[in-house]
């Protein structure tokens, strides 16, 4: 980094005040000291309680030093917070935030989704529990049947079938995959929470099918939650793999030996959201004319669209 024109050297042993400074670790710097001054500790304390260098320690306050992981844990430990709250995640940012993290601690899956959903009741606008059941959605990996169900609901309720990644494409202007090669998931995430927006406005009833990763962005599952009632749809990881290869596509085994292990951490780490939905319904071994006439079964009384 470059020393400001014209200033002094910094004392023999002391950070450079004066040299240019990356934001991300200026701000890193103040939210350490201002958590050191709020534990009541002086530099060399902490130093010593955390067990890492006091000269690099000095670095990091004054925001001219590159700390690693290990030693933000280390610091963490002995300032008793946590690495987002020294890093500068918004839900560590404020006294409010961390008063609704600590009352929310330890709580169980139940009991946090009983805080979601009293949270979204007071701020957010869910639609009512009669207008979510004129929209069903089904969420989960691809080649668990959604579109394949999704359409025979529609055509069986006559009501709109809605596939959500043509909707996608259509806010975009270009394909799904042209969105993720040229603008990065981020912009295709943006895009899914516009074309979710739409549907929802523009379809009071219908069947939509999801793309499997909706669940990762929590504001866009959010949105379905409250606007949609949603079927997990689920297969075995063997029988994932096997559709998606029926269809025609490759694309999971090209160049990838790890394709069925991969798939199988990808069902592991969302299952815990698909399971928000307020129904699972599981295709394995079955046709999908079995298991459309499961799945109608299943929903008989609980959906009224036909008609």
């Amino acid at each position: 980094m470059d020393r400001i024109p014209n200033s002094p050297p910094a004392p023999e042993g002391e950070p450079d005040p004066t040299t240019d400074k990356d934001p991300f670790l200026a701000a890193l710097g103040e939210r350490t000291r201002a958590l050191r001054s709020r534990r009541g500790l002086t530099r060399k304390s902490l130093a010593k309680v955390a067990d890492v260098s006091e000269r690099h320690l000095a670095n990091v306050e004054m925001g001219v030093g590159n700390a690693s992981v290990q030693f933000l844990r280390q610091l963490a430990q002995a300032l008793n917070c946590t690495l987002a709250e020294l890093v500068g995640d918004e839900t560590a940012s404020s006294p409010e935030w961390l008063m609704i993290r600590e009352i929310l601690r330890g709580r169980s899956e139940s009991e946090l989704a009983q805080a979601r959903s009293a949270l979204a009741s007071v701020f957010g606008a869910p639609a009512s529990q009669a207008a979510r059941r004129q929209r069903v959605a089904l969420i989960g990996l691809r080649g668990a049947g959604k579109s394949t169900l999704g359409k025979m609901l529609a055509d069986s309720w006559a009501v709109p079938f809605v596939e959500l990644n043509r909707h996608i494409e259509a806010v975009a202007g270009c394909s799904v995959s042209e969105i993720h090669s040229l603008y990065g998931p981020a912009a295709y995430r943006r895009h899914e929470r516009r074309a979710l927006e739409e549907c929802i406005q523009r379809y009071p009833r219908a069947a939509i099918a999801t793309p499997g990763g909706i669940v990762s962005d929590p504001a866009t599952f959010n949105m379905l939650l409250a606007h949609c009632y949603t079927v997990w749809v689920r297969a075995s990881p063997e029988e994932h793999m096997n559709r998606v290869l029926a269809q025609g596509d490759t694309r999971p085994m090209s160049g990838n030996a790890e394709a069925m292990n991969d798939l199988r951490r990808i069902l592991e780490s969302r299952a815990a959201f698909y399971s928000k939905a307020d129904e699972v319904f599981d295709t394995s071994d079955k046709t999908m004319e079995a298991a459309f006439t499961a799945l109608q079964d299943q929903l008989r009384g609980t959906i009224r669209l036909a008609g």
